[in-house]
């Protein structure tokens, strides 16, 4: 008899329930959501994989136990960090179990680093990678002009910023063109429309074409400031073939458009003090400019007439004064054969005269001589002025030759008001299609020499 007969009543046995794993699992799964519905979690990231999907796929551990992560697209999206294996981090989300393998997980929906804020890691993080590519190298770096025509600002149009840079420009030289993009410097929105400011200067028509762009914003924390850490922007700053300079902040804050940039301002006004110099300036600059003109004047005229007397000296003189030589040396060969033939002339008559009078030593030719020594005058007078006049036309056309050698010197050819153009390897320049629109090229004058720019061609 059984222990039910004897008490009396019977004992039943309780039905027996059989879970099908997925039912199991999923009825866990529900509990461990209701009860961890937002829970943070710390541990160190390993095994960190991030998916083609953008999601992101690791898992959390510390020296007792891990944990399986996953943060799916939408919220891996808005991270401000680029998470890495080792980094200590402290996730927030829900513990759910991944049915398909009966893992224990956490749904992530925000994630920061441990120890530093994600804004300053993600910082730290673009920085270098922009410094790895050489985006900050002082050699890439474009120089301000010294005096703007037009100055492009790109900012809000109704921040303090903009008020103290315009009052800084006006006072310090009113004529100063000024274009101002509008755009919002705090935000979501905030980095690609000041991008779209800096590109909009660069494609400008020349109407609105500017020297130089400010970028400017006034104070704040680094969560106000987080969009000029953008990588977008930073990459549009790099490839600006305007200058650009940097005016986010104060004097402590750095941003990555700071790095970037052509010239980092501490603050707005410093931006405004910087590209434009003041009037007073200006003008010390141009007295002091006007010395230093006057005195390398004077200095390449000096220069110049030591290089004349040495050029004179050298060469191409030397070759005019050899070419000078040779023609004076045939005309004293001329002269000396005249004056020979002169010689052998009167030589000649002598003989005659000589052989005359012995014949006529026993006759009274007293009138015939007479008459032939008149001849004989006449005729030594005759050849006497032609010899005076072949020296004087030998004389004449020595210089004509030598008036045709200095009329072909190049230097009477500047003297005439004529110039030599020189381009900036020295070469002559013969034809405007040797030069291009901005090139520098050297005027030589006569006297002096001047350094110049092709600003146009016809």
């Amino acid at each position: 008899m059984g222990l039910s007969d004897q008490l009396g009543f019977t004992f039943q046995a309780p039905a027996r329930r059989v879970w099908t794993v997925q039912d199991l699992v999923s009825a866990v799964r529900t509990q461990l959501e209701r009860q961890y519905t937002d829970v943070w979690v710390e541990g160190e990231i390993s095994n960190f994989r991030p998916a083609e999907s953008g999601h992101l796929y690791f898992t959390l551990k510390d020296g007792g136990a891990q944990l399986r992560v996953v943060m799916f697209r939408l919220q891996a999206r808005l991270l401000r960090f680029r998470p890495e294996n080792g980094m200590q981090v402290m996730a927030r989300g829900r513990v759910t179990v991944y049915d398909a393998r009966g893992e224990l997980q956490l749904s992530a929906e925000y994630m920061e680093p441990k120890g530093a804020g994600a804004l300053q890691v993600a910082f730290e993080q673009l920085k270098a990678k922009l410094a790895a590519e050489g985006l900050f190298e002082a050699s890439r770096k474009k120089p301000l002009p010294a005096l703007p025509r037009r100055l492009g600002i790109v900012t809000s149009p109704r921040g303090a910023a903009l008020h103290d840079m315009l009052n800084v420009l006006r006072r310090r030289h009113e004529n100063l063109h000024i274009l101002i993009y509008p755009a919002q410097v705090q935000g979501e929105a905030a980095a690609s429309e000041v991008a779209s400011g800096i590109r909009y200067f660069n494609r400008a028509a020349a109407a609105e074409r500017v020297d130089v762009v400010i970028v400017a914003r006034g104070g704040g924390s680094i969560e106000d400031l987080a969009a000029f850490n953008d990588e977008g922007l930073a990459r549009t700053i790099a490839a600006s073939k305007l200058p650009v300079i940097s005016a986010v902040g104060h004097e402590t804050d750095f941003t990555i458009g700071d790095f970037v940039a052509d010239l980092r301002a501490p603050t707005p006004s410093a931006a405004a003090e910087l590209v434009v110099r003041s009037r007073h300036e200006l003008d010390e600059r141009v007295a002091s400019l006007h010395t230093r003109l006057a005195r390398a004047v004077r200095y390449r005229l000096l220069m110049a007439r030591q290089a004349f007397t040495e050029h004179a000296r050298g060469a191409a003189m030397a070759g005019m004064r050899e070419a000078l030589r040779r023609r004076q040396q045939r005309l004293d060969e001329i002269v000396y054969r005249m004056a020979q033939l002169e010689q052998a002339q009167l030589q000649h008559f002598r003989r005659r005269l000589d052989f005359a009078r012995a014949r006529i030593q026993h006759h009274d030719l007293r009138h015939k001589l007479a008459a032939m020594r008149r001849e004989i005058e006449t005729r030594h007078a005759a050849l006497l002025a032609a010899a005076r006049r072949a020296l004087q036309q030998r004389a004449a056309r020595a210089d004509q030759l030598r008036a045709r050698l200095e009329a072909l010197s190049p230097l009477q050819v500047l003297q005439r008001g004529y110039a030599l153009v020189l381009d900036a390897q020295g070469n002559v320049v013969k034809d405007a299609a040797q030069v291009a629109i901005g090139d520098d090229i050297r005027v030589r004058f006569a006297r002096g020499e001047l350094a110049a720019r092709v600003t146009s061609k016809s």
